[in-house]
């Protein structure tokens, strides 16, 4: 042990040494102060808790020499306290201190799927949320513990929603734009590719939710994908389901003038119909329906 860091205890055994650890103030880390190496490696006879504050335990200033004889050592102080970063975390999980947490992948090494980490499961998921292994983090109603409705998850808000994601509460996943952080083109969201869509519904960066059909594999009979119905019709727009997209009338809801649909424009027509809205061409037909005008414009692409 390093003497010069160490203090001698007072005569007064134990309870007079966590007496005196106890009136002395926790001083902030200078890794200056430490003893060279001793600030980035544990110190014998120091108890450690995973996640505690960063407030060091008076009792745990005291060690005991080989001597025998109680001191106080300043190492262990100065151990202790450097676990927070100046970014107020705790450095072995923070990647800008170069925590040893963090893997080679950017990632909390115990939840990465690519290093083996020891909080995943058989089935590339993280443990306490996995359903097949039991995780503790899932509820009786098969869904995560903290997002579950039945069971009144901290996640969700007084709205029924994810709070992250609630705009009512301005949840943190909600941008300055009104529009989910992680999809909103405009804040650069993780979720929006090179090519200015949603990466994972991107032919280029082949995207997750491109089937091998080049379809999105929600919409893919072949697939069987999940919005395609046993009828074989999007789940959205089936009759017979009930989908949400058939108003009362039994028509499209977004083709029903008397629900007043968004395909219905201020005149009464469907809007991609109205000659108004979408503008007559020479033939006094609407522009984009027009005949003449497309054999013209194929004409002259040929010429």
């Amino acid at each position: 042990m390093n003497t010069a860091a160490a203090v001698a205890v007072p005569a007064g055994g134990c309870g007079a040494a966590h007496a005196a650890a106890a009136s002395e103030p926790a001083q902030p880390c200078d890794a200056s102060e430490a003893a060279p190496g001793t600030a980035s490696r544990a110190v014998a006879g120091v108890k450690r808790h995973r996640d505690e504050p960063d407030v060091i335990d008076p009792v745990d200033r005291a060690i005991a020499t080989s001597a025998g004889a109680l001191t106080i050592t300043t190492v262990a102080v100065v151990a202790r306290t450097c676990k927070t970063c100046p970014h107020g975390h705790q450095r072995n999980k923070r990647k800008e201190c170069g925590g040893s947490g963090i893997c080679g992948h950017g990632r909390l090494r115990h939840r990465c799927k690519d290093c083996g980490g020891a909080s995943i499961c058989a089935h590339c998921r993280v443990r306490n949320s996995c359903k097949e292994c039991g995780g503790s983090g899932i509820c009786a109603h098969g869904r995560r513990r903290v997002f579950c409705t039945g069971c009144g998850g901290g996640g969700i808000c007084e709205h029924g929603r994810q709070r992250y994601h609630c705009k009512v509460c301005g949840g943190a996943g909600i941008c300055e734009h009104g529009r989910m952080r992680y999809s909103c083109k405009v804040c650069g969201g993780a979720g929006i590719c090179e090519h200015g869509r949603r990466r994972n519904e991107c032919k280029e960066c082949s995207g997750t939710g491109i089937c091998e059909h080049g379809r999105a594999r929600y919409y893919c009979k072949e697939c069987g994908g999940t919005s395609i119905c046993d009828h074989g019709r999007q789940r959205y727009r089936c009759k017979e389901c009930g989908g949400t997209g058939i108003c009362a009338h039994g028509r499209a809801r977004y083709s029903c003038k008397e629900c007043g649909g968004a395909g219905i424009c201020e005149h009464g027509r469907r809007r991609s119909e109205c000659k108004e809205c979408v503008g007559a061409c020479a033939h006094g037909r609407v522009a984009t329906r027009c005949r003449d005008c497309r054999a013209t414009t194929t004409a002259a692409s040929v010429a």
